[in-house]
This record gives C-alpha cells, sequence and structure tokens, in this order.
C-alpha cells in the first residue's frame, strides 16, 4: 500500500474539490482524503439515528436474555443443551460489547444521557466499567500506531531492535504475553474477571468511582444468577460466556492492529489519517459475523471517526472509493497475523522472530567486520596485535 500524504489535523490551507466518484468498474482514486476532505464525506454518518439504536437494542439484548432463560430451562435436561446455548451467548455478547464501545465514543444515541445509561448496563453484562473503560479506550484512538506512546489500550509491541536490547526475562515475558495460548485463552479471563476490577492510578475520580460501581453492581448481578442457577452451574455458565467473548474480542481487537503492512511511526512523524486507514483494518467477514461482532470489522472507517455508529459503518465505507483502498483482510489471511511479532523500522513491517534472528546474525558479523578493519588498520599503522593464545 502506498504511504499515506502527512497533513495536520488543523489550520489546513482550502483543499481541492473532492474527487468525483469514479463510473461503475473504474479504478479507485489514486490518494487518500486530507483531514478536511474525509470530514466532509463522513459527516452524513456521524449522525446517530435513535430507531436503528433501539432496534439494535432490542434485536439484541432479547435474544441475549432469552439465552439466559433457556440455559435455566435445560439445566435440569442436558449439559449438552446447555453448553452451546452459552458459547451462542458468549457470542451475541460480543454484540453486546459493540454497543457498549459505541456509547463509551457517544455515537450510539443522540443524547448523552441515554449513551450513560445504555453503556452501564451493557458494561454490567460485560463485566467492564464504563467511563474508566471510554477514559483509557479514548487513549488507544489517540495514539495507535504511535512508536513513542506504546502501552495505553493497546497489545504490547516491540521493535526489533528493542527486543534484541531486552534483558532475557523482558523477552520471555513479551513472548508469553504474545503466545496464542495466553493471548486468546487466559488473557480474556484475567482482562474481564480481573483487570477491569482495579482502577489505573492514572484515573481520575469519575473514572475510579464507576469501577467500584460496577464492581458493587456486578456483585449483585452474580448473586442473583448464583441463587437462580445454583453455583456451580452460574460459574461454569459464565465462564463459557466470558471465555468465546473474549477470545473473540482479543482476537478482534489483535488483527485490527496487527497485520503485515500495518501503519507505525515515530511520534514526530505520526499522521492521525494515516494511523486510521494504514494502521487498522479492513476485516471482510462473512455477514453472520459481520452481525456478531457489529460491523466493527470496519476498524479503518471507526478509527478515522469515532462519532460513526456501527450501524454506520459499513454505509459509510461504501460512500466513497478512496475508503475502498484499504485493502480487505479475510479469515484466511488474517491468520498470517498469528505469525507476527515485533516491528521492523527497517522493513517498515510487522516481521516474525525468525527476522530477529536475521538482524542479530547481521549486527554480528557487522561488528566482527568493524572489529577485523579496525585491527587491520592498526597493523597498517605499524603495530602489533598479541593473540590470546599467543606465547
Amino acid at each position: 500500500m502506498s504511504a499515506l500524504p502527512m497533513t495536520a489535523p488543523f489550520g489546513l490551507p482550502p483543499p481541492p474539490p473532492l474527487p468525483k466518484a469514479p463510473a461503475p468498474g473504474a479504478a479507485p482514486a489514486a490518494r487518500f482524503p486530507t483531514v478536511r476532505e474525509w470530514k466532509a464525506i463522513v459527516a452524513e454518518y456521524q449522525q446517530p439515528s435513535t430507531w436503528r439504536a433501539t432496534w439494535q437494542l432490542v434485536n439484541t439484548l432479547v435474544p441475549y436474555a432469552a439465552l439466559w432463560l433457556l440455559m435455566h430451562h435445560f439445566l435440569s435436561v442436558s449439559w449438552w443443551i446447555v453448553v452451546p446455548l452459552a458459547m451462542l451467548a458468549g457470542a451475541m455478547l460480543a454484540r453486546v460489547f459493540i454497543i457498549f464501545h459505541d456509547c463509551g465514543h457517544g455515537s450510539f444515541f443522540k443524547s448523552r444521557r441515554a449513551n450513560d445509561i445504555t453503556g452501564f448496563i451493557t458494561g454490567l453484562l460485560t463485566f467492564t466499567p464504563y467511563h474508566h473503560w471510554r477514559w483509557e479506550h479514548s487513549l488507544h484512538h489517540a495514539t495507535t500506531g504511535d512508536l513513542d506512546n506504546r502501552g495505553v489500550g493497546d497489545l504490547w509491541t516491540m521493535t526489533v531492535q528493542e527486543y534484541l536490547e531486552a534483558s532475557r526475562w523482558q523477552r520471555f515475558a513479551y513472548k508469553l504475553a504474545r503466545n496464542p495460548i495466553v493471548l486468546f485463552v487466559i488473557a480474556p479471563f484475567y482482562v474481564f474477571i480481573i483487570h477491569q476490577r482495579f482502577p489505573k492510578r492514572a484515573a481520575d475520580l469519575r473514572e475510579r468511582r464507576s469501577v467500584w460501581f460496577m464492581n458493587l453492581a456486578l456483585l449483585g448481578m452474580a448473586l442473583l444468577l448464583i441463587w437462580w442457577f445454583g453455583l456451580v452451574p452460574y460459574l461454569i455458565i459464565q465462564s463459557i460466556i466470558i471465555g468465546v467473548v473474549g477470545a473473540a474480542g482479543l482476537w478482534m481487537f489483535y488483527v485490527q492492529h496487527q497485520f503485515e503492512d500495518a501503519y507505525w511511526e515515530h511520534h514526530e512523524d505520526w499522521d492521525y489519517t494515516a494511523a486510521a486507514l494504514q494502521g487498522s483494518s479492513f476485516y471482510k467477514l462473512p455477514r453472520i459475523l459481520q452481525w456478531f461482532t457489529g460491523n466493527i470489522g470496519y476498524h479503518h472507517i471507526h478509527h478515522l471517526s469515532t462519532r460513526i455508529p456501527n450501524y454506520n459503518l459499513e454505509r459509510c465505507h461504501h460512500s466513497h472509493p478512496v475508503f475502498q483502498q484499504v485493502k480487505p483482510l479475510t479469515i484466511r489471511t488474517s491468520l498470517k497475523s498469528l505469525a507476527f511479532r515485533l516491528w521492523d523500522e527497517k522493513l517498515r513491517k510487522l516481521v516474525g522472530y525468525r527476522r530477529m534472528r536475521e538482524v542479530r546474525r547481521e549486527q554480528a558479523a557487522a561488528k566482527a567486520q568493524a572489529k577485523d578493519l579496525a585491527v587491520q588498520n592498526f597493523e597498517n599503522e605499524g603495530g602489533h596485535v598479541i593473540q590470546p593464545n599467543a606465547k
């Protein structure tokens, strides 16, 4: 993918007229839009629809509640029925999380109060404190692809050189954190059950309070469901649901920013438009998976404008040819992302550990060559190097 023009977010001179959409079958535009251009393009899709938001709540929360009722009904019949229902509930909870996510961006409803109330309720279902997550997630959007501002709301990503210079313990911890079993099986339980229960030190009072209020609400919900289902059945069912939604959610988050040609730049060269359109993937999923994941596969559009609700993302993507220049990832091609571990600043792409070993050999060879050259120059000037084994 060709490099994007670096454009400042504010203070731009008047832009040229927007390129006209080509005729059907014609090649897409050759460049990405400036900030003023894309803002004009997406403005229409930033308008929330109360009707569409309400319908999405109905077709998401009602089936989710129905699945809990069915699980309770079939609990006395067979776990062979309950377990698939719990897995389906986990998939449905992924869609609940997207609604929560949109409320956090203030894009789901027009009303801020409606967003906050819906965000708290969906946050309760997804074990996530609303205000604290909203604050932390905003930092993710502000720093995606910025090499100098990693570490908040993103996946731990080292450059090749950083990994080579890291201690043995740091390299072990990094490999462990990026291991697929840890990332998609163990991490979901840690994130939803443990990590979300404690506020960050940098969080403000409102964000801290949201964590404690959510913890109390979760305790009440858990006690109610334990009374209804029984302790062991509840723990099994809730674990299956969290396992499914957590694995799916972390995989989506992973593939949205961890693909081969992803965008990374140091802060002085970092650009918002480039980070959105080159640093966030267009994950083209089958329709049924697109529905369960709330269109979040159109992540390049979401990072370009967080004010676009999930139910408008697809229409925005198809609204202008500039967005269709973003090369899509499919389920098959996205599996390659599992092999990517480090950012190579020289090749400007994500690479695996094999590339790290190649760089290590190259640096060792260059160091040996420089040493031999220094010795040769010393001897040419009349010096004599005493060999270690010389008597």
